[in-house]
This record gives C-alpha cells, sequence and structure tokens, in this order.
C-alpha cells in the first residue's frame, strides 16, 4: 500500500463529498506495494480507507464488492467499500477508487499460537464461502502465471538463483503429477499479517482482497502459514504454530491427501512466488521512476531465503 498516486486534501474532499463524507485530515498508509491508500478523518471523527488501484480497471475493482458483502454475510470481518449513484468504485486522477470504512486493529508482529489458530479458522471459513461464488475474474495469476513470470525474470538473475527456479519448478512439476487431488476455489492470494487486525487474539479484519483468483486452495494456506508461522527475522517454520495453524483450519475444512503430501513443496512454493512478486515490482517501480519515501519496496531476498530454508524438506 504504497503512496503512486500524490494526492492534496482539496482532491479527497471532492471525491468523498458524493458519498456524504467531509474529510478533514488525509493520511498515507505505506505497509503494501500493490495500490494507493490513504485514511481518511472526517468531521464526526468517523475514519474510513481510501484505495486508489494502480492495477486493475473499473471492473476489475468492481467485481469485488460482491464478494466482500458475501464474506461479510458469512460473518467473516472485511470493510465492505461505501457506495453512491449505485456502484462503489468511482474515478479519482483517472484511476478508480473506493472508500471502505477503516476496520480498528494492529498488524501482529509475531503472531500468537491464538492469532495462528483465528486467521487458519477464517481462511478456511472463506475458502467454504467462495467455494461455488460466481465470479469470473480477468486478473487470474495461478501457476501459469508465475511460471511466465519466472521465464521473464529468470535471464536476469544470477546463475545461482536461476538454478534455484529451476529446481523449485522442476520438483513442483514433478510432485504435483503424482498427487492431482488439490482442490481449486477463489483465494485471497496475499492473506498476511500486515493484510490482518487483531485485537489482542481476537481477528477484527482481513484486509486487500485485490489478489482474489481462482488457483489451489493449497497455495492460499502455504502463503498464511509461512507468513503466519514463521518467527522472524529468524525464517525457519515454528512447527508448534504449523501445527496449530493445520488442526484449526482443519475443523472447517478438512484437507485432502494430495493437499497433505504436497505442503511442504508448497510452502516453498509459496516463498518462490513472493520472491517473484518481490523481483517484478522492484522492476517496475525502477523502470518507471518509482521513488521517494512513500514507496515501500519490500527486500526480494527475504523470500528467496525462506524458499531456500522451505526447501531443505522437500524431496521429489
Amino acid at each position: 500500500m504504497s503512496v503512486y498516486t500524490p494526492l492534496t486534501l482539496k482532491e479527497v474532499q471532492v471525491f468523498a463529498a458524493p458519498y456524504g463524507l467531509e474529510v478533514v485530515e488525509l493520511i498515507p498508509i505505506q505497509g503494501g506495494i500493490q495500490n494507493t491508500n490513504y485514511f481518511l478523518r472526517c468531521d464526526n471523527q468517523n475514519e474510513y480507507v481510501l484505495t486508489i488501484f494502480e492495477e486493475l480497471d473499473q471492473q476489475a475493482a468492481g467485481e469485488l464488492i460482491p464478494v466482500l458483502q458475501h464474506l461479510g454475510q458469512a460473518g467473516l470481518p472485511v470493510a465492505v467499500p461505501l457506495s453512491y449513484s449505485g456502484q462503489a468504485i468511482h474515478q479519482l486522477k483517472e484511476k478508480p477508487a473506493q472508500i471502505a470504512p477503516r476496520l480498528i486493529g494492529q498488524h501482529p508482529t509475531l503472531a500468537t499460537v491464538a492469532q495462528v489458530e483465528a486467521i487458519a479458522i477464517a481462511q478456511a471459513k472463506m475458502h467454504v464461502a467462495l467455494q461455488n461464488f460466481p465470479l469470473q475474474r480477468d486478473h487470474v495469476r495461478d501457476h501459469a502465471y508465475w511460471a511466465g513470470v519466472a521465464r521473464q525474470l529468470k535471464p536476469r538473475m544470477h546463475v545461482a538463483d536461476q538454478a534455484l527456479l529451476s529446481k523449485l519448478l522442476g520438483l513442483y512439476e514433478a510432485l504435483t503429477a503424482v498427487y492431482p487431488q488439490r482442490p481449486k476455489g477463489f483465494i485471497h492470494s496475499d492473506l498476511f499479517r500486515d493484510n490482518t487486525l487483531f485485537a489482542d487474539d481476537q481477528l477484527q479484519g482481513i484486509l486487500d482482497f485485490y489478489e482474489l483468483n481462482q488457483d489451489e486452495l493449497l497455495f492460499d494456506i502455504a502463503i498464511t502459514l509461512n507468513d503466519f508461522c514463521t518467527d522472524f527475522p529468524e525464517l525457519s517454520l515454528n512447527e508448534s504454530k504449523a501445527i496449530a495453524f493445520l488442526n484449526a483450519y482443519e475443523t472447517v475444512r478438512p484437507l485432502t491427501q494430495d493437499e497433505k503430501a504436497c505442503l511442504e513443496l508448497y510452502l516453498a512454493m509459496a516463498a518462490g512466488r513472493f520472491w517473484l512478486m518481490r523481483l517484478q515490482v522492484a522492476a517496475k517501480n525502477a523502470a518507471e521512476g518509482r521513488t521517494g519515501a512513500d514507496i515501500l519496496q519490500k527486500n526480494p531476498d527475504e523470500m528467496r531465503n525462506m524458499l531456500i530454508e522451505r526447501l531443505k524438506f522437500v524431496t521429489a
């Protein structure tokens, strides 16, 4: 949630007025890498989040509104965007934008076991709730997409990194051919600690659904398990937290035997995907001259090193 599109308070006041909001303060949000986000404080002290979509067009951004409404009805803590004139997505600086209520809570620094269990249960409920949801997205970032990104980035990598990537993709092709029963559905794709809000051990909010797409549920599990069950800055997995996560998840949706067989590989693949994503974002920022204090660029080496750590436990 870097600030790629600078805004003035006056511009935001004009944009927010049709929503019935009188904005008195504008606060840039740093913490992610895809969209521009600001906190809005209004004259009645209520707070909201303004999001400008940097990659999605108006249709793609609007597709998420019924998803959030559906998840809210299923009891999950999500922020449903405000609407006027029958729609939630409007144009700001010639880009699609929305305003949603601000959910209150804190991002976990190092997740407790109770927080790990809470997010695992919420993720499983999300997978079940969206299993038959009638939505087709052009925004697809499945294995085919990431294999394409790997082909684009690989020639610019060091020889050792090329070999690491080739090893990962080779293991994926080998193991997934042996264990094909891996359910697909809509997944969050970015359910890290900084996209959740907690009050002590109580889950208060799940944020940032912009990467929502259809993919294997096991990838979503692996992404979240990697982040919530790693005691950073160490990159090894906290086994007791990982077991707590999986046990909690399975109280809602039991894993298939093939998912269980592939889990260690998918922990490595999840780290690999975010290694590629961070390299991709860094390349785009450099190409477009995106610099400054409001541009967050996460370190690709963190995910590369996690990938190496996770591969220690994978056998073809």
